[in-house]
């Protein structure tokens, strides 16, 4: 394998742009973890009120927004839908645990 050189202009674009994706990446990090704080909160409020951990028509008008701010984001909405749905998928799964717990 041979090395290229690479310019230093570019280099340092890519390192400026790379630090931008990081500082986005522990963004993402800390708001899903602020999502799943508030998400166990709804949990445990569930289970104390003996409701079930899915709420499918909760879930539906979620991907509809979703989907939208995807759009008016130039983002495509299927991978928004997908992203939340797995994303639903856990909260379902960390709720179940909590009223089993309960």
């Amino acid at each position: 394998m041979t090395m290229t050189t690479i310019d230093p202009s570019v280099q340092a674009e890519l390192s400026r742009l790379r630090d931008s994706i990081d500082n986005i990446d522990a963004a993402v990090v800390h708001m899903l973890a602020e999502r799943f704080k508030c998400t166990q909160q709804v949990g445990h409020l569930k289970a104390e009120h003996k409701l079930p951990p899915a709420d499918p028509s909760r879930e539906a008008e979620q991907i509809a927004r979703l989907r939208s701010l995807a759009e008016n984001a130039k983002l495509d909405p299927a991978f928004a839908e997908k992203l939340l749905n797995f994303i639903i998928a856990e909260v379902i799964r960390h709720h179940e645990t909590i009223a089993k717990s309960a």
